[in-house]
């Protein structure tokens, strides 16, 4: 119901009830409404005054009058929801809730008859897990038990002794994984291979400490040494310098992105790195360059945005003051609360304030102070588009100023081709044998499919005749095969094309192909496409910018390359709220408010607030420390 009536302080008039509002479905207002004096409900009163009796008419209906209330109008959908916009439709209203039916056990009574020890499956599930295994190691077996499920219990033991080791024992058992901070779940994915006893394997590890906090880092070094010591090779892809200095062996790759890099910079131990003239994570390493990322100190003068008394998950009932005009990080260890006070609580409280539609109502008392921003943007790490068909060049408004560059080219006026002619998406220009996507996909029945490129154009994603048609010579197809900094200098002279180009190149994705299919793109990578566009829109007013982990995948070089894009934006009047772990965003930051001191029950609080200086002083704070 929080769904359907957003806004219980509007009358059924004003459109309390939100799926009502749409000229689709507005007959069902009216016929409430038109019944409303006949049964006592009051059309014009707040929707929260209504009695539970009126609020019966409004949920349940009068049949007797075929009007079916909230009930019916949902269960009258349900029967549609064959149709995807009706899917769509149904999605925007649903949330989670017990059922009323076990009470959240998911078991039928047979099931949670059986019993051990006195405790059923569902009890022993809601136990966490560090609870579990006490439980598990005080088993009152006999010999005979111990013979048969012996095995059984050392496997789950070694399991649920792995995520304590690693510091998720505040987990319960069957926590489900979509409330997971990023930390925990990466933890927790970790844990079927490294909680395993297996030898003579090879173990490959992408980023393993995404998500994670400084302080949570040592029990990952830990875990990876055990699987190392128990004879297996671990090969980890990593910027994490307690990861890199632990390592027995490095290899890095450089000394660039894209077509600049590739080649092997060095390898060797860690301690031979920090002299090594061609490393740059060896300079790093070795602390010399972390004087550059020192900048100096925003004072928070420009307002506040105080969120009062927010409580969603683990948060204890706390009120957060925000500075403006800064760059303001939120910090803390895994599962202190970090996502929950800053995505679930303060950015739907200020898109809210803002006449924004938000999917989820924060549980917050009150948001005060969002007079003083014009706007509020979420840039998260989910995908910019799954399709091929979404790219960096399109996503950034930059193909629109290319495809009039190759129509205002005498071959193209010629031909009297259009800039839509040089889109894929368009059916005058895109290759028709594979409608633009390069690629044609051979359904091979009991297997996977295959794709292969297109006999047609090979790829091109266009017609031939299109492909003829050149611009400093090359044609539409070798543009997007461009990298951004190659485009950059190929299309000089170009003010639009530059403008935008050049705010992929301000965050670090200067090795990206123009027309590289956005499904690649990792999540940092998406995240910073999304910046650059914000910024290349060159918005007016003051903005609340909300960025969650924006270095994930990053070396302290790119860290420094979007502080820069930061400080462009602070100076530019904007805000900046950002969850992260990263030391050196750390360190560049003007205030820091620091949640803790540990995860779940034991966070959810502020432990110190303030400019980075203040936190070691603070013995509670891990960040401090």
């Amino acid at each position: 119901m929080a769904r359907v009536v957003p806004n219980p302080d509007k009358s059924l008039r004003e459109g309390a009830v939100a799926p009502w509002n749409t000229p689709a479905y507005a007959h069902e207002l009216h016929e409430l409404l038109a019944l409303a004096d006949d049964y006592g409900v009051p059309a014009d009163a707040p929707f929260r005054d209504l009695t539970p009796e009126q609020l019966r008419v409004v949920r349940e209906g009068v049949p007797e009058r075929k009007f079916g209330g909230l009930n019916g109008f949902f269960a009258w959908l349900e029967r549609r929801k064959y149709k995807m916009h009706i899917r769509v439709f149904l999605s925007r209203w649903r949330s989670y809730y017990p059922c009323v039916a076990c009470g959240g056990m998911r078991l039928r009574p047979e099931a949670l008859a059986v019993r051990i020890a006195g405790r059923n499956i569902a009890e022993v599930s809601a136990l966490k897990v560090d609870q579990a295994r006490q439980w598990l190691a005080a088993l009152p077996l006999s010999d005979w038990q111990r013979q048969v499920g012996g095995l059984l219990v050392e496997q789950v033991a070694a399991r649920l002794e792995y995520l304590e080791r690693v510091g998720v024992g505040h987990l319960s058992i069957d926590r489900s994984l979509r409330t997971l901070s990023g930390g925990e779940a990466q933890r927790v994915a970790l844990t079927a291979a490294l909680g395993s006893n297996l030898a003579g394997l090879l173990y490959v590890l992408d980023e393993p400490s995404a998500g994670l906090h400084p302080a949570d880092l040592p029990r990952l070094v830990d875990a990876i040494g055990r699987l190392r010591d128990r004879g297996n090779t671990v090969a980890v892809v990593e910027h994490e310098p307690s990861l890199i200095t632990a390592a027995d062996h490095v290899v890095e790759l450089g000394p660039g992105a894209g077509e600049f890099g590739g080649n092997v910079i060095f390898q060797g131990a860690p301690a031979e790195m920090l002299d090594h003239p061609e490393s740059r994570t060896g300079e790093w390493l070795a602390g010399r360059r972390w004087e550059a990322a020192r900048r100096s100190r925003r004072e928070p003068s420009h307002g506040w945005i105080r969120v009062v008394g927010a409580r969603g998950n683990n948060l204890q009932n706390i009120t957060v003051e925000f500075p403006l005009g800064v760059l303001c990080l939120v910090t803390g260890v895994s599962g202190a609360g970090k996502s929950t006070l800053v995505q679930q609580t303060l950015y739907p409280a200020v898109a809210s304030r803002l006449h924004r539609e938000v999917e989820k109502l924060p549980e917050c008392d009150d948001v005060l102070g969002v007079g003083q921003v014009e706007d509020v943007l979420l840039v998260d790490q989910s995908p910019i588009g799954r399709t091929p068909r979404s790219n960096p060049v399109t996503y950034v408004k930059a193909f629109d100023p290319i495809r009039a560059a190759f129509a205002e080219t005498t071959e193209a006026k010629a031909r009297s081709f259009r800039a839509g002619h040089f889109s894929f998406n368009a059916e005058e220009g895109r290759c028709e044998a594979c409608q633009g996507e390069g690629f044609q996909r051979v359904d091979m029945r009991l297997m996977a499919d295959v794709y292969i490129k297109s006999p047609e154009c090979r790829g091109a994603r266009s017609r031939r005749e299109v492909l003829d048609v050149k611009y400093r010579g090359l044609n539409i197809a070798d543009v997007l095969d461009l990298s951004v900094r190659e485009a950059f200098n190929f299309f000089r002279g170009h003010k639009k094309v530059l403008a935008r180009l050049k705010c992929l190149i301000d965050v670090g994705l200067d090795y990206l192909r123009l027309g590289q299919p956005a499904n690649t793109l990792s999540g940092g990578e998406s995240q910073r496409l999304k910046l650059a566009n914000y910024v290349s829109a060159a918005r007016r007013g003051r903005t609340l910018f909300i960025l969650d982990e924006p270095t994930t995948g990053l070396h302290f070089s790119d860290v420094m390359q979007l502080l820069d894009c930061f400080d462009s934006l602070a100076a530019m009047g904007h805000s900046l709220v950002v969850v992260e772990h990263n030391q050196l965003l750390m360190q560049a930051a003007d205030w820091i408010i620091d949640l803790g001191p540990g995860p779940a029950e034991q966070g959810g609080r502020v432990v110190p607030e303030g400019p980075p200086g203040r936190l070691p002083a603070c013995e509670a704070s891990a960040t401090g420390r």
